[in-house]
């Protein structure tokens, strides 16, 4: 399976990452329990891929009910970690040409183990296919040790910010309490 890896996990340096979580925050807008990435590895302009690792912690938002006793971290949560490495990338480089890059869909989608807190999972992205304006089609995986755990294809598409504002404009902010 190794010759079968985006990126060898043996090339990663996590001590000597390209982004922390202040460079990644310059691309992505998520913030507190949903920030999915904790450094930037590797990028190849030539290839357009990219890796990242997640560590994980026993303060996860979901570890308490996902689930008690045996805390699992959800396929979602790993899908979004592999959006977010998607979304640097493409802003970064801009890519896209969009302000922001939004989930599009996942084809598939295939979860070979289980990643739990303690694991460090790797995650990597090749973009296959880039239409500036459109979408993004990437290639992805995901890693814990020598065990391929994730593995599909991510679509990702630009998001309207002005038309979710206007959207939301005439609504309360529920990120706010009264």
């Amino acid at each position: 399976m190794k010759s079968e890896y985006i990126i060898q996990p043996s090339i990663l340096d996590f001590d000597k990452p390209i982004a922390g979580i202040e460079e990644i925050r310059k691309f992505n807008p998520q913030r507190h329990e949903m920030e999915q990435l904790t450094a930037i590895l590797h990028e190849d302009l030539e290839t357009h891929s990219c890796a990242a690792y997640k560590q994980i912690t026993e303060d996860e938002f979901w570890v308490r009910g996902h689930m008690p006793g045996m805390p699992l971290m959800p396929g979602v949560m790993m899908l979004e970690a592999v959006a977010q490495l998607s979304s640097y990338y493409t802003q970064k480089h801009d890519l896209l040409g969009a302000a922001m890059v939004g989930f599009g869909g996942v084809d598939e989608v295939r979860f070979r183990g289980v990643v739990v807190p303690g694991d460090r999972l790797i995650l990597m992205v090749r973009l296959d296919k880039t239409r500036r304006g459109r979408m993004i089609v990437a290639s992805f995986q995901g890693v814990v040790g020598e065990n391929l755990v994730l593995e599909g294809c991510l679509r990702g598409i630009p998001i309207p910010i002005e038309a979710v504002t206007g959207q939301l404009a005439g609504k309360p902010d529920p990120t706010t309490s009264s």
